[in-house]
């Protein structure tokens, strides 16, 4: 195809931050809804990207390979596969509910504050991470993924220190401090990730003598490219530490809790719905493909951890007085299932964890924009400040426990359909780590639920007593996710239908097939 479709996609945000940051300050309004259509058209290509795509064809699809630094092997490669493709329509689906959802956040304080808030600066940042997360999925060349996966970090910690949640006890200058202190930790980890992952990465240019993730993983599988086991580890150690700190995977998450608190609601979305989804989606991508024997050398030690960031998480959040801690640590918990399904190293749990990634992104962000909504009418993010509001704000309270419910993976929403999926998927092949994981299920009904119980139910505290319902625009961004989860609940055949051919080459890549049943069919 003649017209880079790729390119186009991922440009167009790119060009419409330029744009919005470009708007003058006296016309915020303007800045919004540029943004807004900006992120209307990123999604109209995404959809073409969707339907151009042929789940049965060649595995990368849409490619687009050009010169860049000649000297070095450089080259400007794109394509996707069926795993790209679907977050990429994640993505492309979830930006324009953020910015909705984000319509006042940035708003000019009070005034007499001494903190400016660029209108047009924060919608211009939402859309440069848009640009930088779709190229990152649609990168084949190894150089070309690293430049953006760290690019990100920097819109990110403005958006993360500079716009940072109005709900603070604390005053002003706290608040500050505390923003700050969040987005330091979440540069400072995630850069130290990825220095790591620089080391590698000239690693494996030194070994393989081009960024070419095709080439690599085509050389390796015909024997053209000898790889020593050591190397290989190191490697492959280089690539996975920078994807399980942007995962995040325990004990390399403690980033997240305080990014989230201290982020707006739709950032908060930004950050775990779409952000750390490109740790998960690059273990995928890159370490399987290009480590097949250190994947599979590493696979008890990650699946330990990953069981950890479980049960860890969901311990944490059933403990959280603070609305958006609880979400974060729940996010945690479910990423561990999401790497869980990855390295059982079955098709049934790879299918999973990439059905998981996109439930797992409608999901947090419907339960974390509905809480946003909460926080901003009450002005505070603490639980016990909450009581009754179902009697006060029925279509919030209702919202908010759907979300909840699809949270806690609950049958016909869509969670539960890829958590069952990584569950047998892992079971089969490690039937303990199975076992233990689904003591997460029932941690998850506990914090979502006594979440619920504790803001929704009981008297009506005085001050949610005036509190008012959702607006239009708020149903505007909340009644189409509650829709996604719902039909991919019932129906997921048409995301597993795009991922389990590209699921099926990645088990290829690592020289694993499913385990046979223990008993056999009746005939």
């Amino acid at each position: 195809m003649s017209f880079p479709l790729l390119t186009a996609t991922a440009a167009l945000p790119a060009v419409g931050a330029v744009a919005t940051a470009a708007v003058p300050a006296a016309r915020r309004t303007a800045a919004k809804w540029l943004a807004l259509l900006v992120s209307l058209a990123t999604l109209a290509l995404a959809i073409t990207v969707l339907v151009r795509f042929e789940p049965g064809g060649a595995r990368y699809q849409l490619t687009e390979s050009h010169a860049w630094i000649k000297n070095f092997g450089v080259r400007y490669e794109l394509g996707v596969d069926g795993i790209a493709v679907a977050l990429i329509a994640l993505t492309a689906v979830l930006i324009p509910f953020i910015i909705l959802a984000g319509w006042h956040d940035a708003d000019p304080l009070e005034t007499g504050s001494r903190r400016w808030r660029p209108t047009q600066g924060f919608f211009a940042l939402i859309l440069a991470v848009e640009a930088m997360v779709l190229i990152s999925f649609e990168s084949t060349d190894v150089f070309l993924f690293y430049i953006f996966f760290e690019a990100m970090l920097i819109p990110m910690y403005f958006l993360i220190g500079g716009f940072g949640d109005r709900a603070h006890a604390q005053g002003e200058e706290a608040a500050a401090t505390q923003r700050s202190y969040a987005a330091v930790k979440f540069l400072l980890y995630n850069l130290v990730g990825g220095l790591l992952m620089l080391a590698a990465v000239i690693g494996l240019y030194v070994v393989a003598g081009n960024f070419s993730l095709q080439e690599i993983a085509q050389a390796r599988a015909n024997g053209s490219l000898h790889m020593a086991t050591s190397t290989e580890r190191w490697l492959f150690l280089g690539f996975f530490f920078a994807f399980a700190v942007k995962a995040p995977l325990w004990p390399l998450h403690t980033w997240l809790p305080n990014a989230m608190q201290e982020s707006t609601a739709p950032v908060a979305v930004l950050i775990t719905a779409v952000v750390d989804k490109v740790g998960t989606f690059a273990m995928l991508r890159f370490c399987l493909q290009l480590f097949p024997q250190a994947s599979k050398w590493a696979t008890p030690v990650i699946l330990v951890l990953a069981l950890i960031s479980i049960v860890y998480g969901a311990l944490l959040a059933v403990g959280q007085r603070d609305i958006k801690r609880l979400v974060a640590y729940a996010s945690i918990s479910h990423f561990g299932f999401i790497i869980m399904g990855i390295f059982a190293m079955t098709s049934q749990g790879q299918s999973g964890a990439t059905l998981y990634m996109v439930n797992h992104g409608i999901s947090t962000a419907a339960w974390m924009l509905v809480a946003g909504f909460l926080i901003s009418r009450r002005g505070s993010r603490l639980i016990a400040d909450y009581g009754g509001v179902q009697k006060v704000a029925p279509v919030l309270a209702g919202t908010f426990l759907i979300g909840g419910l699809a949270t806690l993976s609950l049958p016909g929403l869509a969670p539960f359909v890829s958590e069952f999926l990584v569950l047998v998927g892992t079971f089969t092949r490690y039937p303990a780590i199975g076992i233990i994981a689904t003591f997460g299920i029932v941690l998850a009904a506990l914090y979502a639920l006594v979440l619920y119980q504790r803001t929704m139910t009981g008297p009506v505290k005085p001050e949610v007593s005036a509190m008012p319902d959702l607006r239009a625009r708020e149903l505007v961004v909340v009644a189409p996710l509650i829709v996604l989860l719902i039909f991919l609940g019932v129906y997921p055949k048409p995301v597993t239908d795009i991922v389990n051919p590209a699921v099926k080459q990645t088990m290829s890549d690592v020289h694993k097939t499913d385990p046979k049943p223990s008993v056999e069919a009746a005939k």
